[in-house]
């Protein structure tokens, strides 16, 4: 399997992950998906009002510099430490 077909495949099982996933693994998540879709951050870190939006902001900025592949292969990764995680 190509390495984007299961990048979407991750991401599609990402969206069923239970409820009791930490919010710090969301983010994790989100950071590496951001980072394999659109590359580097490419906006700019929003204001203290928005803690929401500045912690995924903080996320993607984390992974700065990787590669898309490498973003996508850490997704899967994670996902399924996730899905393991889950099941135990």
């Amino acid at each position: 399997m190509a390495l984007q077909e299961e990048f979407e495949e991750y991401a599609e099982k990402a969206k069923s992950l239970p409820p009791t996933t930490k919010d710090a693994e969301k983010l994790i998540l989100y950071g590496l998906y951001k980072q394999a879709t659109v590359g580097a951050v490419n906006t700019g870190r929003p204001g203290i009002f928005s803690p929401k939006e500045r912690a995924k902001w903080d996320a993607w900025k984390a992974v700065e510099g990787k590669t898309k592949e490498e973003a996508m292969n850490d997704y899967i990764t994670k996902v399924k430490q996730l899905q393991e995680a889950a099941s135990a």
